[in-house]
């Protein structure tokens, strides 16, 4: 009987602990977080909407190739992240290159990141937006891949270039968009309740 006192005596005691210590401090406001999120991505902006234009690359065996690249971007969760489709078409009409980006912001740190699907591969990348666009890097063995995209009113331009260890960038990827419209994309076509 002893023994099950000072066991319950010792459970309150940690019960008063937690409750006065960490476990008791108000979590963040989830309005105010998500109105920071949506004034980050405000930096995104110029990015809505559907674009269209010719892309060239150079691919894994050093051969060049051009495609038709399509974009459509377009807020989501109320414009707290920025969701991404690219599709690079093949003069045939068929798919050969599909990628989903979605960047999100944290407003403490400054910072962004964008999580990246394309082509079997996955993963997170800093992102930073410019006074004219955006340029994010993922780290490729010795070398850096960067991708650097001016946004001017209509037309979308992106680069991507290897960055060797020594510095010097080698040009492997560059497309030239025009806006082609709105897109009510990803939110649109939500389930409403009934």
């Amino acid at each position: 009987m002893v023994g099950y006192r000072i066991a319950m005596i010792g459970s309150m005691m940690l019960a008063a602990l937690l409750t006065t210590g960490s476990f008791a401090q108000e979590r963040p406001d989830p309005d105010a977080m998500i109105a920071a999120q949506k004034a980050a991505m405000e930096r995104f902006s110029m990015m809505d909407g559907v674009w269209r234009g010719p892309a060239w690359g150079i691919g894994p065996t050093g051969e060049k190739f051009e495609i038709t690249q399509t974009e459509r971007v377009g807020d989501f969760l109320d414009g707290a992240i920025k969701v991404i489709e690219g599709r690079g078409y093949e003069a045939d009409g068929t798919i050969g290159f599909n990628a989903l980006g979605i960047i999100s912001s944290d407003p403490t740190a400054g910072t962004y990141t964008m999580r990246s699907y394309a082509m079997g591969n996955a993963g997170d990348f800093p992102i930073k937006p410019t006074d004219d666009g955006f340029q994010w890097e993922i780290p490729a063995g010795p070398m850096t891949i960067r991708y650097t995209a001016t946004i001017d009113g209509d037309t979308w331009r992106e680069v991507g270039d290897r960055i060797t260890p020594e510095g010097e960038e080698i040009r492997f990827f560059e497309m030239t968009l025009t806006r082609v419209g709105d897109t009510d994309w990803p939110a649109g076509g939500a389930i409403e309740p009934e």
